[in-house]
């Protein structure tokens, strides 16, 4: 890392980053302790930086800080996730309802497109699922972008980076990537009805089938 040539600011959101995604990679497992000695000397950093980082990832919920004991890596409880599940299926059911109601016809087309993608990395009887995580991952950010609401968007890049705490990817179980695609056909049906009440209903319908997948 070369850490003489980034600004304060930029060194630790880099160091940020490097952590968020080794936590989703389950390298650092929930509830673990974050030795920050050891990370600094990794990275050639001093420990300042490092614990800006951690207190930008405590903000996220991705690291929880225990006083006199240090930091360590958040675990989700049942009813953390059921949470999560439950605010994400209303803001993107909002979300959904707007897109329905006033996207313009290109960027139905774009979601659609993105959605042909889905359908193709699903494909059985071998889906790409790690190709099918990101598509999907894609198409919520772009449905969300569509609809046009940066607070709504900062609430929901926050609880999804918690949703990827769970260590159950909800995706894996038998048959959820088809089950996921159904309720992405019909979701994609309402919004080119221009139904928003149906779409937002088959949008809170994901995020309700999705939790099941996941317990």
């Amino acid at each position: 890392m070369a850490a003489h040539s980034l600004s304060p600011r930029a060194l630790y959101e880099e160091v940020a980053e490097l952590l968020r995604q080794r936590i989703f990679s389950r390298e650092l497992a929930p509830g673990s302790w974050i030795d920050e000695l050891k990370i600094a000397e990794a990275y050639g950093i001093s420990r300042t930086p490092l614990r800006e980082a951690l207190k930008v990832l405590a903000a996220e919920g991705l690291v929880t800080m225990k006083v006199r004991r240090g930091a360590y890596v958040t675990e989700v409880s049942e009813k953390d996730l059921a949470d999560v599940y439950h605010l994400l299926g209303l803001l993107e059911a909002d979300a959904a309802g707007v897109v329905a109601g006033s996207a313009t016809p290109a960027q139905i087309g774009a979601l659609q497109a993105l959605h042909q993608e889905l359908e193709a990395a699903g494909q059985p009887p071998a889906p790409d699922r790690q190709r099918f995580f990101e598509i999907n991952e894609s198409f919520h950010m772009l449905l969300l972008a569509t609809a046009n609401n940066r607070w709504r968007d900062q609430m929901v890049g926050d609880l999804r980076k918690v949703m990827k705490l769970n260590r159950h990817n909800s995706l894996l179980k038998s048959g959820r990537i088809e089950e996921s695609l159904n309720e992405h056909r019909a979701l994609m049906a309402a919004i080119a009805a221009r139904d928003a009440p149906l779409a937002m209903q088959r949008m809170q319908q994901h995020f309700k089938n999705g939790l099941e997948a996941a317990n």
